[in-house]
Formats: C-alpha cells, sequence, structure tokens
C-alpha cells in the first residue's frame, strides 16, 4: 500500500503553491533565451530568462545559450514539494554517479565544480541544457544554497545523447549508455526521448541493467517536439518504454501533466516538471526550465540519494522503493524523503508491479488536502454529536432521579 507523502512543503495549498511557484510566461525551447526574460512569477517580482532545451532545427547558426544575468531570490516550489531540505539531513547521493545523457556539461559551472566527468564533445554544453539538470541532480546551488539539487553530494557523468544543437540522436544515446555501463555509473539518467525502438537501444539498456544501474528515462521528449492534444494519438517513447527503465512525467503544482503534455503509457512516476530554477553553463545566474526531463533529473538525484543510504539494495531495489513510496495518484508522484526513510516490508509493491493503466493527468493533490480537511471536520462534528447525545441521556436520567427537581432542592412533602 502507498503512504501519503509527508512534510507539510508537500502538501501545500493551492494558494501556497501560486505563491511559491516561479512560472515563467513563457519558456522559449526552440533558441536561445531571449534579451528580454519571461517573467519568472507573474510579473510580481524577480524574472528569469528560459532554458532551452534545444535549438530549431532550422536555426544552425543560433548563439549558444547566453549566461543570466539574474539570479533566483528564493527556493522555487519545485524543492519545497520534494522537501529537500529535510532530505538531506538524511543523505545526499555521497559516493554515487549518476551518469546524464543529454546535451552534455559544463564542468566548471557553479554549484558542480570538481564533480563532472565529461570528455570530449560531452564537455561543451552550447545549449546549456544538461548543465542546467546536472544542477538539478547534483548541484550545490552555489552560492544559494536553497537551490541546491537532490544530490548534492553525487558525481556527474556527462554524455552526450544529442548533436551539439540539442537535437537527440538514437546513437549517440546507445554509445552513452555503453559508456555509462562500462564506467559502472550507479544511476543512469536518459533526458532524451527516442520516437522509436532499436535493437541496439534495447540492448544497450540490458546491458546497463544487469551491470547494476539504475536506469531512468523521460516519458516523452521536451519541446520543441512537445504540442500535446486531444487528436495526438498516445505511443510509447524510449528508452522509457523499455523493461525495468523507470520512465518519469513532468507535472505541475497541482499534480497534473501540463497542457499540451504528449500522451504516453506505462509512466512510473511524476516529478516536478515546470518553472523549475537551476543554473547553467556560463556565469553564475539562473534560469527557468521544464519538461520530463527536469522531472527525469529530479528521479535521478532521489535514486542516488537512495543507493547512497541503501548500499546493499539492487537496482530493482530502489526502483522498488522510488515507486512504493511514492504520494498515490494516478501516476504515483516522487517522494524522495520517504524513499530514503521509509522502511519496506513485504507487503510494499513488488519490483516487477504494473504502473497505472494508460496514465495521462496526476491527480491535484491540493484537492485531496481539502477533501482530508472536509473530512476531518465531519469526523469533529459527528464526535461532538455524540457526546452531546451521551450527555442529554445523563442529564434526564439524573433529573427522573431527583424526581425533576432542580439540583440542590430538598425533599418534597410527599417524601
Amino acid at each position: 500500500m502507498r503512504r501519503p507523502a509527508r512534510g507539510a512543503a508537500r502538501l501545500l495549498s493551492g494558494a501556497g503553491l501560486a505563491a511559491a511557484l516561479l512560472l515563467p510566461a513563457a519558456v522559449p525551447a526552440s533558441a536561445a533565451p531571449p534579451a528580454g526574460p519571461p517573467a519568472a512569477d507573474g510579473g510580481k517580482g524577480q524574472r528569469l530568462p528560459g532554458m532551452p532545451s534545444a535549438f530549431a532545427a532550422d536555426d544552425e547558426d543560433a548563439p549558444c545559450t547566453p549566461a543570466s544575468g539574474e539570479k533566483a531570490k528564493k527556493q522555487d516550489w519545485s524543492r519545497q514539494r520534494l522537501d529537500l531540505d529535510r532530505l538531506h539531513r538524511h543523505g545526499t547521493g555521497a559516493g554515487v554517479t549518476v551518469a546524464l545523457i543529454d546535451t552534455g556539461v559544463t564542468t566548471g559551472a557553479a554549484g558542480l565544480d570538481g564533480r563532472v566527468l565529461a570528455e570530449g564533445a560531452a564537455a561543451d554544453d552550447c545549449v546549456g541544457h544538461g548543465t542546467f539538470l546536472a544542477g538539478l541532480i547534483a548541484g550545490t546551488g552555489g552560492g544559494t544554497p536553497g537551490l541546491a539539487g537532490v544530490a548534492p553530494g553525487a558525481r556527474i557523468l556527462a554524455l552526450r545523447g544529442t548533436d551539439a544543437r540539442g537535437r537527440a540522436d538514437a546513437g549517440l544515446v546507445v554509445r552513452a549508455l555503453r559508456e555509462a555501463t562500462e564506467a559502472r555509473a550507479g544511476v543512469i539518467a536518459v533526458a532524451v526521448a527516442l520516437p522509436r525502438r532499436d535493437a541496439a537501444l534495447t540492448r544497450a539498456v540490458a546491458e546497463a541493467r544487469r551491470a547494476g544501474a539504475v536506469v531512468v528515462a523521460a516519458a516523452t521528449p521536451d519541446p520543441p517536439s512537445r504540442g500535446g492534444g486531444d487528436d495526438v494519438p498516445s505511443r510509447t517513447y524510449w528508452p522509457a518504454g523499455e523493461p525495468g527503465v523507470l520512465s518519469v512525467a513532468d507535472m505541475l503544482p497541482g499534480g497534473t501533466r501540463p497542457e499540451g503534455a504528449l500522451p504516453t503509457d506505462g509512466i512510473d512516476l511524476a516529478a516536478p516538471g515546470a518553472g523549475v530554477v537551476s543554473g547553467g553553463p556560463r556565469g553564475k545566474g539562473h534560469y527557468l526550465g521544464g519538461g520530463a526531463s527536469v522531472a527525469t533529473a529530479y528521479t535521478a538525484g532521489a535514486a542516488a540519494v537512495v543507493r547512497a543510504a541503501h548500499p546493499d539494495d539492487s537496482a530493482d531495489a530502489v526502483t522498488r522503493r522510488l515507486t512504493a513510496t511514492a504520494y498515490p495518484a494516478d501516476i504515483p508522484q516522487l517522494d524522495p524523503y520517504a524513499a530514503v526513510t521509509t522502511v519496506l516490508g513485504d507487503a510494499a509493491a513488488p519490483a516487477g508491479a504494473a504502473p497505472a493503466a494508460d496514465p495521462v493527468t496526476v491527480r491535484d493533490t491540493a484537492s485531496a488536502d481539502r477533501a482530508t480537511s472536509r473530512a476531518g471536520l465531519l469526523v469533529l462534528l459527528g464526535s461532538a454529536a455524540v457526546l452531546a447525545v451521551l450527555w442529554a441521556g445523563f442529564t434526564l436520567s439524573r433529573a427522573r432521579a431527583r424526581g425533576w427537581r432542580p439540583a440542590g432542592a430538598g425533599p418534597t412533602a410527599r417524601e
């Protein structure tokens, strides 16, 4: 049986989440951030540029993502939802290597110094997306500790799964999976989603799992490939659809998937994936990003913390922890604190348990919180009614025994 999420931050009401969310008016995904960055909080304060996931296919001359001149002034909703401050008192992923397959990672990026291994093309992150995700997995937050990643003690092995413009390449993903397996990475995060499956990809995933790696993958592509709706048929993306791979989708503060998210099935977990703050490949400023790749980074970081806290657990046991302790919903919602601290018994969901059938949305936990409050109020009112009836019965019994005289009155003449 799944357990409710722990911590008040994870159960923020709609008003509380609206105050905490740093959601941009628009996060450009097909080009470098514009000179006038979008509002980070609905135009009420700070502004942060958006982090693209790739450059437009027809814009070969687009410049690399520039350094952000803005810094976040508060912790974003996603870190509050995941209760990272509390989690870090129980583990930081120290000693675990997370292989990140995306656009590469800049080794000297703020908050990642000395903990990123990137060679060749993987060390040249023109798009900046891979560096952004690395900060969510293992960043220290630089000068902003409240913006640390899930596993700030972990190491990052940066690998390319895209070309220099951020366009996913199946051959590069296969090569990166094999390099991660050879490096004995404890967790492999595949932030890209491929539309077709091939035998080489299937073999590479199977080899990684046999070597003991937890493989986490984005359930769908990020923008600009995204553009879903009722007229878009549901389909499986790869390697998220491979057996044993933890498939992760993005969710909004209310627990639902973003509008226009591509429909898919077989999703194992949902994690924050909109209005998320992290650093980039140049400078010390911050950006906003979103998509299933962001949710995948958060989940990979959680897997690293679990591996460090439970070093004797197999990869399947780590996956079991992440899914069995998730907040119950149509698509279970990642709860890293519970995954690290919960003592699982035989009654917990088995490692091979089937995911929810055809999940396309997740339950709005804010509504659940309101329902819980209403249920508690009804219990209190019911208890008060029972006590009133019991007190009335007691009072009538005493009054009858006194012959209906007021309390303290002397006996009547007939007595």
